[in-house]
């Protein structure tokens, strides 16, 4: 049996799960008394209810006409004053929070890419924000630290900082625009302590518009809004936001008693994107604040790793890829060198690899082994007689070797590697396919260190062989030398 080594694996605390796995998710589970009891209630409640919000549309769209009449609201815009100012509070709004949201909705027209009704919008003088333009991040900052800086000129900011809507089961990673300003802020927490909840809208869960019937069906339904005391930023953190936004979140996240997590929108784009390539959508979750971070990675970079992902998974419906699948998708046996590199990826040694572990491996693993030095020396394992080529013969020869598979058909990895069907692969061709699959790179000096190892095994194992010969030996010589005394 071919030894194992005993290595320590690259395991960074910073690394570890995230306390909440998936924050954008809400089962809400109606047993048969809650819907009948919501069906009774809502054949009342809800055409009331209605008719009041239609009232208050009412009142409320002569007060946005007249607060915006001959106002400017396009260019440069300046703060209301005198009596357009008392009539409407200043809100910015860059997320909307459940159902309260839904309200704010249909009361000021504010939709996601910050169209809608003129009226409600104009009066209210938000800052909008579109996800698809690619100024708006900087020329939002710019307006909010103009704002937050207008020494009274402008009302207070409302910004809801995590930019998404959670499950409220933590608070996810604050964006920096309410904090780069550099001036105190005023944390607001929110709780809604009801039995059933019918306010928490997030990515996967009931729509917006189901929550909407259910709040409207309930007899009432309990918020608690708490005004935290004003947190001023050190010097420290007015030089850097991230850390003003790091202490703020902390103190919500006390107040609420809930964990935070390096959750963020970007995480929702990837929960999309493994949609779109058929896998469940909270495969695509990795925690991408504290991922990026660490890894130096952008968004591009992660969603291409999940392409490659999605390749892997296709096999296992795409949840957490087992050795089965690993190494089918390398198109090789299960041998020792695949089951080290395999170990490798698996961080909670659970058997699997999810999509967050894969991005950390071929990151940490993978990629780094990828340089020219590696694929020389690759190349050469193979390149038995220094032809500067590869033929079919020696690849198989070699795989065979490092794999310890007597019997194994590469001929699939073979033509793979061999784009242009010239019978041999040169080394362009074999860092280019390299390049493109970092996991074969691991895998090779995953065998060099292997056969390293068994090297020393083998020294090792002589030395303890000649010692235990040599003590053997000068036992014999000392009972001679007795017998002869």
């Amino acid at each position: 049996m071919t030894p194992r080594r005993v290595f320590a694996l690259p395991r960074q605390q910073s690394l570890f799960l995230p306390a909440v796995l998936n924050p954008f998710v809400q089962e809400v589970k109606l047993a048969k008394a809650d819907i009948i009891k919501c069906v009774f209630r809502g054949i009342f409640l809800v055409p009331i209810r209605a008719i009041f919000l239609t009232l208050v549309l009412m009142v409320t769209w002569p007060v946005a006409v007249i607060t915006t009449f001959l106002h400017p609201l396009k260019g440069a815009v300046t703060p209301m004053t005198g009596w357009r100012r008392s009539l409407v509070p200043q809100v910015h709004v860059s997320a909307c929070d459940g159902v309260p949201g839904e309200v704010l909705l249909l009361l000021h027209g504010l939709q996601g890419g910050g169209e809608g009704p003129a009226g409600f919008v104009r009066c209210l003088q938000p800052v909008l924000v579109s996800r698809q333009d690619p100024d708006s991040r900087k020329n939002t900052i710019m307006e909010i630290d103009s704002r937050a800086k207008s020494g009274g000129s402008w009302p207070q900011i409302l910004v809801f900082p995590e930019g998404t809507c959670t499950n409220r089961s933590c608070l996810i990673t604050f964006k920096q625009g309410a904090f780069i300003p550099g001036v105190p802020v005023q944390p607001v927490v929110m709780r809604y302590p009801n039995r059933l909840d019918t306010v928490t809208w997030t990515w996967q869960g009931f729509s917006s518009r189901t929550l909407l019937l259910l709040t409207l069906s309930q007899l009432y339904t309990n918020v608690e809004i708490e005004f935290l005391p004003p947190v001023t930023p050190t010097e420290e953190e007015k030089k850097r936001p991230v850390l003003f936004a790091r202490t703020v979140r902390n103190v919500m996240a006390q107040a609420l008693g809930v964990p935070v997590t390096d959750h963020t929108y970007e995480d929702c784009r990837l929960m999309s994107s493994a949609g779109e390539l058929t896998l469940p959508m909270e495969a695509g979750l990795v925690e991408f604040t504290k991922i990026s971070q660490k890894l130096d990675l952008k968004w591009d970079n992660v969603k291409k790793e999940l392409e490659g992902f999605a390749a892997v998974a296709c096999s296992c419906k795409g949840r957490r890829i087992s050795i089965q699948e690993f190494a089918s998708f390398l198109k090789l046996p299960i041998s020792p060198a695949l089951q080290e590199l395999f170990a490798l990826f698996d961080r909670d040694g659970d058997g699997t690899i999810d999509f967050r572990e894969y991005v950390i491996g071929v990151t940490i693993l993978c990629r780094p082994a990828n340089t020219e030095e590696v694929l020389r020396t690759a190349f050469q394992l193979f390149d038995t007689d220094e032809d500067q080529r590869i033929t079919h013969e020696e690849f198989s020869s070699m795989l065979r070797s490092a794999l310890g598979v007597c019997d194994i058909n590469v001929s699939k990895l073979f033509k793979e590697i061999d784009t242009d069907s010239s019978e041999f692969i040169t080394f362009s061709k074999f860092q280019a396919f390299v390049l493109n699959h970092p996991e074969y790179a691991k895998l090779f000096t995953t065998y060099l260190e292997l056969q390293r190892y068994q090297a020393l095994q083998g020294v090792e194992s002589e030395l303890s062989s000649t010692n235990h010969v040599s003590s053997e030996d000068n036992q014999e010589e000392s009972i001679s030398d007795k017998k002869d005394d």
